[in-house]
């Protein structure tokens, strides 16, 4: 079972998203312990304070180191699995990817940083953090939402969590393709007709078909891709074919 631990300020955030759909049917499949953390709670002053005036002046307020460490050292000392993987969710991360969904997955444990303020003080990224991770090129209020995006991506691909593993074999990134157009019943909706060819049983032709679509869309929507794929002989072969129906 992978246990996650999330420490916010606001665990409040996450009771919604945690108790609902796959999140909530991987804890009922026993893939997944989640244990959302107030790091306010680790606090060693009166007050409960997290967070300081930065060093040097500036606008904005800074996370202390205290809290997070202590937090960090509790969950860690808890842990019956090997060393965890602590992740800092902030703008100035890696930008997160599929491969580094499938990564994350492997893990027994994983401990995620949710930060509030203007940012963190040094020390908790050079000796707490193992990873840190951007969910895109813009800043949010603080990195519960980015929190719940990674977690989400790497539950699903827990084993038996989706029920079909070959769900998220074929999901748009992680064959480094888009994704095919899915159609479903009726076949003639409001004089908009599926294509013929999935409606002929074969099968041969139907997969060929959704690898030409999947090349297709990821021309059209997202040409970068092609440069991080090798693709096979064939794949080469339909992206001729489809660059041509293109032009």
């Amino acid at each position: 079972m992978m246990q996650i631990d999330i420490l916010t300020l606001f665990p409040e955030m996450f009771s919604g998203v945690l108790g609902q759909s796959m999140l909530q049917k991987a804890t009922e499949k026993s893939a997944v312990n989640y244990n959302v953390v107030n790091f306010r709670d680790f606090a060693d002053n009166k007050h409960s304070t997290v967070d300081d005036y930065p060093y040097g002046g500036g606008a904005g307020m800074v996370l202390k180191p205290q809290p997070i460490f202590d937090a960090v050292a509790a969950l860690k000392e808890k842990a019956e699995s090997k060393q965890p993987r602590v992740i800092l969710l902030c703008p100035q991360g890696e930008r997160y990817e599929q491969k580094k969904a499938e990564e994350l997955a492997k893990e027994e444990h994983l401990i995620f940083i949710c930060g509030h303020y203007e940012g963190y003080d040094e020390r908790i990224r050079e000796y707490v953090v193992t990873d840190e991770i951007s969910i895109g090129d813009y800043v949010l209020t603080g990195g519960e939402l980015g929190a719940m995006v990674v977690v989400d991506s790497v539950v699903r691909l827990l084993p038996e969590v989706l029920g079909n593993q070959e769900s998220h074999m074929k999901d748009s990134f992680s064959t480094g393709l888009l994704e095919h157009p899915h159609y479903t019943r009726p076949a003639d909706f409001r004089g908009m007709k599926v294509p013929e060819v999935l409606l002929s049983g074969n099968h041969k032709f139907i997969e060929e078909w959704r690898n030409k679509e999947a090349l297709r869309r990821t021309l059209q929507r997202r040409p970068d891709l092609f440069d991080k794929i090798k693709l096979t002989a064939e794949q080469e072969k339909w992206l001729k074919e489809v660059k041509k129906d293109v032009e």
